[in-house]
């Protein structure tokens, strides 16, 4: 049995389930979010716990248990709370802007780039060096997050770049004159 399958997801109160077929519906205060559930896994509502349940052994259904239900309480966590990254821009003349769902970024380059923030996720900069992004999909902020900080991960060097919070970053020592 897995170990993360057997243990069930506690539904609180503001958020409602429906499992119907291969699908679950995930609703709360934030929104909603579906997720397909592959066969050879069933779900079941009991009062305010969802459980995950397998049909047998085999090794697909068995690496299927445990994901599902990581997936039903990230969505439970996300339509009731929502999840939330830092970015953090370090650099001289490094900044970023929001203006709706475009983010522009000044990092150096000889041109600002503008990046399209997908729907479902909202991207603030309370700073023009901090980044805040929120959503209720955890993969997707975690995307965006990543794909951001893509654009000019931060270098080994000065340490110049975007990096999340609380990232540390490897320095290495620069040349070194001999005599």
């Amino acid at each position: 049995m897995s170990r993360l399958g057997k243990i069930a997801v506690s539904i609180p109160k503001g958020a409602k389930i429906s499992v119907n077929n291969a699908q679950a519906l995930v609703e709360g205060p934030k929104g909603k979010l579906t997720l397909s559930i592959p066969s050879g896994i069933s779900v079941e509502q009991k009062e305010d716990k969802l459980f995950v349940h397998r049909s047998n052994d085999e090794k697909q259904i068995k690496a299927h248990h445990g994901t599902v239900r990581s997936h039903l309480a990230n969505m439970v966590l996300g339509v009731t709370q929502g999840y939330k990254r830092n970015l953090e821009i370090q650099g001289v003349g490094f900044r970023a802007q929001a203006q709706g769902q475009k983010l522009s970024l000044n990092l150096g380059f000889s041109h600002p780039v503008d990046y399209n923030v997908p729907a479902g996720v909202i991207v603030k900069t309370p700073k023009p060096t901090e980044i805040e992004i929120e959503g209720i999909d955890k993969a997707l902020v975690g995307e965006v997050a990543a794909k951001i900080r893509e654009i000019k991960p931060p270098e080994p060097y000065k340490g110049k770049g975007i990096r999340y919070s609380g990232e540390a970053v490897r320095r290495k020592q620069g040349k070194k004159v001999t005599k």
